[in-house]
């Protein structure tokens, strides 16, 4: 309660200038406005009505509750992507972003309830002390973090902490009866959006990553740099599934793929204000060869500032399905409590002119989250034919004058359609339940030592690995006893058993090597990957 008057006097003194002189509450008592500003009118009658409740309302009120609540229902009628996040929600949401965080440095797990090390972080904190891939980490601090049921934001919660600080852990290691003790000293810690890197085919590059972070820019600038060593001279760059994140990072990885000068985006904010135009600042690590530009449905944001540039300059081929259409500029506005508000302010162009935002109507949160379900029910997923733009909404590339289309998100060169029919239905649901990725936490705690043995380097790996008929009529087994999952004929078990096969195949090798591998042998017969390779083979 004292907690909530020093808020609400807070409030008091912060907005005093909007209350009458002198202030006064009692009950029956009508604060007066002093002004016919219909604004401050507005802010008056809410610190009114906040007043009132906590002085005069039979119980106790949670001030911080109801603010969070009023913040929340004021922005919840606007456009859908002005958010309120408290301080610990806004922590997780900025730290994918910022490139780094406070712990102990391990890719883990969770198998049976326990924690098991994917890899420790190379030269990170656990590394250093001798943690192992395949390590399970029982205890932290002599708290049981196995077996108790613990959430595994609860578990990250607790490895976690500010840099410097020391933990201690227990870990069970295969072949060894004893629990292991290790202390760590928590540091910071890398996180890359940099999914995968290599050359497909002689000439061929390929990039993937997964969000545009404080650190993007030089992570795919580096790897530029090594595939071009490499012989790459043609480039496919992979934007399924990038949600976007800073502008600046998008600015500075398109000026790696335009001259110095061009037009990367502009924006327009109230009234159609000019926020801002951001050029290309000529960096120019990939300005010649060939570039493709994968997306999806889920491409959004800074990963449509970059498509659309690259499709208005006609630098580039963009393959896949309409982006998300997500093209409002939020600023991030920080609270004294570590919460923040961020609020829409403007709105993204194309340099040709097209707005990026997809339509929406205010307050209608529902709608607009539903759209890329509309889209597939409209069948807009799997056929180009039903995709439909009036004339209004037709604008010109700057270089060739071809035709492109506004309206919302990026419509693609080359339109692949969405194979619904690519995995099984039982597939899906094994998936969806876990029953496969458990099935390679399994595999790989059993014979990881095996297997590093025996596969030195990743070609070996592809050419020659085959996942064991056993671990996939296990799966099976255990999904028909345990959730009567099973196939409706000998076709389905069949596209089930390869889909299972690929999949495990590559979980192996990501826990072997790396995201790198994993998406090589995921790629190798994905349809916009192989329309891509297509479209460079004709070309030469």
């Amino acid at each position: 309660m004292k907690h909530n008057r020093k808020y609400l006097l807070f409030l008091l003194f912060s907005f005093s200038h909007l209350l009458p002189s002198p202030f006064g509450v009692r009950v029956g008592m009508r604060l007066q406005a002093q002004t016919h500003d219909p604004r401050e009118l507005a802010v008056r009658k809410l610190l009114q009505s906040t007043v009132m409740i906590n002085q005069l309302y039979v119980d106790t009120v949670n001030l911080d509750r109801q603010v969070e609540d009023a913040i929340t229902g004021m922005l919840s009628k606007l456009d859908p992507h002005s958010t309120y996040t408290n301080a610990k929600d806004t922590q997780k949401m900025n730290e994918p972003l910022q490139g780094n965080f406070d712990g102990i440095g391990v890719q883990f797990n969770m198998l049976d309830d326990t924690l098991v090390v994917i890899q420790p972080v190379a030269k990170g904190p656990s590394e250093k002390v001798g943690i192992l891939a395949g390590d399970r980490i029982v205890s932290v601090n002599d708290t049981a973090i196995a077996g108790v049921k613990m959430s595994r934001e609860d578990i990250m919660g607790r490895l976690r902490g500010p840099r410097g600080t020391k933990v201690q852990l227990g870990v069970i290691r295969r072949g060894i009866s004893d629990v292991l003790s290790f202390t760590v000293k928590r540091d910071k810690i890398p996180v890359t959006s940099l999914d995968a890197a290599y050359i497909v085919e002689p000439g061929i590059g390929f990039i993937r990553f997964s969000s545009f972070s404080a650190t993007t820019h030089d992570e795919v600038a580096e790897a530029i740099k090594r595939l071009k060593k490499e012989g790459m001279t043609d480039l496919i760059l992979d934007l399924q599934g990038n949600g976007g994140g800073y502008l600046g990072a998008a600015v500075e990885i398109v000026s790696e793929l335009l001259p110095k000068g061009e037009m990367i985006v502009y924006t327009r904010g109230r009234g159609g204000v000019n926020m801002g135009e951001y050029h290309s600042e000529g960096k120019g690590l990939f300005t010649e060869g060939r570039l493709i530009v994968l997306v999806d449905e889920h491409t959004a944001s800074a990963a449509e500032i970059l498509s659309g540039a690259v499709q208005d300059h006609d630098r580039g081929t963009i393959i896949g399905r309409r982006t998300f259409g997500k093209g409002l500029v939020q600023r991030p506005i920080n609270l004294d409590d570590g919460s923040m508000i961020r609020l829409t302010v403007a709105r993204y162009y194309t340099p040709s002119g097209r707005c990026i935002q997809k339509p929406y109507e205010k307050g209608d949160a529902k709608s607009y989250a539903r759209d890329v379900i509309d889209r597939y029910n409209r069948g807009e997923l799997t056929n180009s034919d039903s995709i439909h733009f009036p004339d209004s909404l037709r604008y010109k590339t700057l270089k060739k004058g071809r035709t492109v289309y506004g309206g919302g998100g990026i419509m693609p060169d080359i339109f692949v359609a969405l194979d619904t029919t690519r995995y099984s239905r039982l597939y899906r649901e094994l998936s969806a339940r876990s029953y496969i990725n458990n099935a390679s936490l399994h595999y790989m705690d059993e014979h990881r030592k095996q297997l590093s043995k025996t596969y030195k380097k990743f070609e070996t790996f592809r050419e020659q690995f085959t996942m064991p008929g056993e671990v996939l009529d296990k799966i099976l087994a255990d999904a028909a006893r345990k959730d009567s999952l099973s196939a409706r004929d000998d076709e389905e078990l069949q596209k089930t058993r390869e889909n299972m096969h690929r999949i495990l195949k590559a979980l192996v090798a990501r826990d072997l090597w790396d995201l790198t591998e994993y998406f090589q042998l995921l790629y190798e017969d994905d349809p916009v990957m192989l329309k891509a390779l297509e479209v460079l083979r004709k070309e030469e």
